[in-house]
Order: structure tokens, then C-alpha cells, then sequence
């Protein structure tokens, strides 16, 4: 499975932003459909965005649609989440995964995750 590395979280200030990033060392981070989801306390883990492997589909759930954006640079390896507008429930554990596949979709069910960083956004 592919190893993946988390960075970007911290404290933000509400309507703020922050991009999150992914790295997949090691791995071609082309050959996997990726995406991010968040944990908040007490909650279940829930799906925030996926990308296709070309980044050309992108999903996104309807809490976060119109402010939050995936990309990916296949060439550096990289995955990223641009959270704009940030509102204090943005709060969570955001986690990155991948999942590899032959296809080019966006896909909602992973196998590979990262540790998690922590996003906390005040009012």
C-alpha cells in the first residue's frame, strides 16, 4: 500500500483558508484515485473530496462544495485540499487517501490513509 503524509493543518481564524497537502513518498501517486476526508470529535470519518487519477473528475460533498477545491500534480506526487471560507464546523482530523485503480474516476472507498491532521478553525 501506499504511504501517505499529511501536512498543512493548524489553527485558522473562521473565513480564512488553508491548503492541505498529500505526499505519497515513494509511490506514483498517479496510479491511485485520491481523496480527503475529516473526522470530527464524536463523529464518524466522512468523505470531504476525491479526484480521478488524471485530476480531470472531482467530487466533492455538498458541506464543502463552492469553497473547498482538490488538485493533485501527479508529477511532484502531490495532493492537495484549498479550504477556503473556512467555518468553525470545518473542525476535524483531515486525512488523505488513495486507493490504486486502472480506471480514471473518482472513487469512495479507500484503502490506503494517513495519520491525519489537525484543522481547527475559531470564530
Amino acid at each position: 500500500q501506499v504511504q501517505l503524509e499529511e501536512s498543512g493543518g493548524g489553527l485558522v481564524q473562521a473565513g480564512g483558508s488553508l491548503r492541505l497537502s498529500c505526499a505519497t513518498p515513494g509511490r506514483r501517486v498517479t496510479d491511485y484515485a485520491m481523496g480527503w476526508f475529516r473526522q470530527a470529535p464524536g463523529k464518524e470519518r466522512d468523505f470531504v473530496a476525491g479526484i480521478s487519477r488524471s485530476g480531470g473528475t472531482t467530487h466533492y460533498a455538498d458541506s464543502v462544495k463552492g469553497r473547498f477545491s482538490i488538485s493533485r500534480d501527479n508529477a511532484k506526487n502531490m495532493v492537495y485540499l484549498l479550504m477556503n471560507g473556512l467555518k468553525r464546523e470545518d473542525t476535524a482530523v483531515y486525512y488523505c487517501a488513495g486507493r490504486q485503480t486502472l480506471g480514471d474516476y473518482v472513487q469512495y472507498e479507500y484503502d490506503a490513509w494517513g495519520q491525519g491532521t489537525q484543522v481547527t478553525v475559531s470564530s
